[in-house]
């Protein structure tokens, strides 16, 4: 296979996914009666809570909450198991499928899976990180226009580097298709394989999340064309958000509300302790990805990202712009209600934190 069509092949299996989201948003079954026992407040507490989260620094929330058993803590007698992924797309398929309850995810993806259960999969119930992505490009590659005829990689198709880089580079001029071709080429590729697409020149650059951005910096003799920062307001935008499938939530909302409050906690450890977080989540990445950070690498990620609670509501607006400028999303698409914000902001006040809002997409 020629690697113009191999880019069109991973291109349309990436849009196959996202399609296929929408054939299995009903299949998630609630936990039967007998699974669980009623609590003091008159809802369900669940036996078990399936919990999904990728090997990267912008997850250093669910990161630090598994190791340091923040989580467990809260959830009391409620089991906690856990899974990785590589990719968004993938783990909103497994959430959606239910064989996870709750996921950390990026909010296009979260997006994506929301619009594709036609509203009824998931809600975004917290934030969980800020920041975190840059496009890292090869020697010689000084702006935008450099990149005319190029091929660049994301982490995959619609997940949320692949939507921030298209909308980039449409704003830059150039459009781009789903196939992966066209005037920038785009090639899904694996976080931890592009490092030695860049150093054989196989690609001139990628958007993609941190530690990866950086070791694309370090150890790959990249420089950073777009820090996405500079793109949003103040410099924010959320990278990583958490959500619970919708049944679930609906049977165990006070499970939900435990979790919650072992995110908010781990938080809290980790602006506290930021020296023994980063090391906490360098080893757990590296078990994890099987993939070892050079203390430059990782002291460079870490600067880039920090957690925040806050799912900043309003970036989401953005997002779903970006989308349908880059045809991953329809224009008519209603994204109210993606919110519910209750849980997170009940475990905000119990710990003397403010609340924070849904900007008109939800519950607050």
């Amino acid at each position: 296979m020629t690697g113009r069509r191999r880019l069109g092949a991973r291109a349309a299996l990436g849009a196959a996914l996202l399609g296929l989201l929408g054939g299995c948003a009903h299949a998630a079954e609630m936990e039967p009666s007998s699974a669980v026992a009623v609590n003091a407040t008159g809802g369900t507490a669940a036996t078990s809570l399936r919990l999904g989260y990728f090997a990267n620094l912008t997850h250093s929330t669910p990161i630090v909450g598994v190791a340091k058993d923040f989580y467990s803590a809260k959830l009391g007698s409620t089991k906690l198991g856990t899974n990785t992924f590589a990719d968004g797309p993938d783990e909103m398929t497994a959430l959606l499928s239910g064989q996870l309850d709750a996921a950390y995810v990026g909010p296009s993806s979260a997006l994506s899976a929301y619009t594709a259960s036609h509203g009824s999969g998931l809600k975004i119930v917290a934030g969980a990180e800020i920041g975190g992505a840059e496009l890292v490009v090869g020697p010689g590659i000084t702006s935008a226009a450099d990149l005319r005829g190029k091929t660049l990689a994301d982490p995959q198709l619609g997940n949320t580097q692949d939507i921030a880089l298209r909308s980039w580079l449409l704003q830059q001029g150039f459009a781009t298709s789903l196939q992966g071709t066209g005037a920038v080429n785009v090639e899904p590729s694996s976080n931890s394989t592009t490092l030695s697409l860049l150093r054989t020149g196989r690609i001139a650059g990628a958007w993609v999340p941190e530690p990866w951005a950086s070791r694309l910096v370090l150890d790959g003799g990249g420089h950073v064309l777009v820090d996405e920062r500079s793109l949003w307001p103040q410099g924010r935008f959320a990278s990583t958000v958490l959500v619970v499938r919708t049944d679930y939530l609906a049977a165990h909302p006070q499970t939900v509300r435990e979790l919650i409050e072992g995110q908010v906690a781990a938080n809290a450890w980790i602006t506290a302790h930021p020296t023994q977080a980063e090391q906490v989540v360098e080893s757990q990445v590296a078990a994890i990805s099987k993939v070892t950070l050079e203390p430059a690498v990782l002291t460079r990620a870490w600067s880039e990202q920090a957690v925040s609670n806050d799912p900043i509501a309003a970036g989401l607006r953005t997002e779903i712009r970006h989308a349908v400028a880059v045809g991953l999303m329809k224009s008519s698409t209603s994204v109210s209600g993606i919110y519910d914000l209750t849980a997170l902001n009940e475990a905000l006040a119990a710990a003397g934190q403010s609340a924070v809002g849904a900007d008109g997409l939800g519950t607050s």
